[in-house]
């Protein structure tokens, strides 16, 4: 691995990429360019795009949200994450997510940054225009997952019909309260 390098990149730079999982990434910082310290994308998704439950294997992922809201699934418990909002998944901890609003925005940090391959072998370079909500091609996803080993699926998204939920929804907790009990 190379020695990391400074980096500074504003809002819409970096290199834009189409999921096939859903959402667009931009990636802020590459495995590559950190000496493998970490990886750090923003994600730009629609309503309803849910990631299976899974695990990252030899990764911690840090989801922080900078717009809308998701609901995280992790220790068995879905818990809503709103702006400013923060959810960590220690690697080797099933863990999913699911936009509950309209549009989210989140920056995703894995560390180390050994998972890039698996995102970019499961994602096609996006346009300035390229839709967020566009087609889902999960065989791709798992394909990729199966190459690279970032990621490994244990199971469907937990999330069964609680897609649009309100605060109200059985089984949700709010992130904040979750926080301050």
């Amino acid at each position: 691995m190379n020695a990391a390098v400074s980096i500074i990149r504003n809002d819409g730079e970096g290199d834009r990429l189409w999921f096939y999982g859903g959402g667009v990434h931009t990636w802020k910082a590459s495995s590559e360019e950190t000496g493998g310290a970490l990886m750090l994308f923003e994600d730009h998704m629609s309503e309803g795009k849910a990631t299976p439950l899974h695990i990252h294997a030899n990764e911690d992922e840090a989801l922080y949200v900078l717009e809308g809201e998701i609901l995280v699934h992790i220790d068995g418990t879905n818990h809503r994450v709103g702006p400013r909002g923060f959810a960590f998944a220690p690697r080797g901890v099933p863990h999913a997510f699911l936009v509950t609003s309209t549009e989210a925005r989140i920056l995703c940090l894995e560390t180390p940054g050994s998972a890039e391959a698996f995102y970019r072998g499961a994602s096609e370079p996006a346009g300035d225009d390229t839709d967020p909500s566009g087609p889902v091609d999960f065989d791709k996803v798992r394909q990729s997952a199966e190459r690279s080993g970032g990621m490994q699926v244990v199971g469907p998204p937990p999330f069964g019909a609680l897609g649009g939920t309100t605060a109200e929804t059985p089984g949700i907790s709010n992130a904040r309260e979750s926080a301050l009990a």
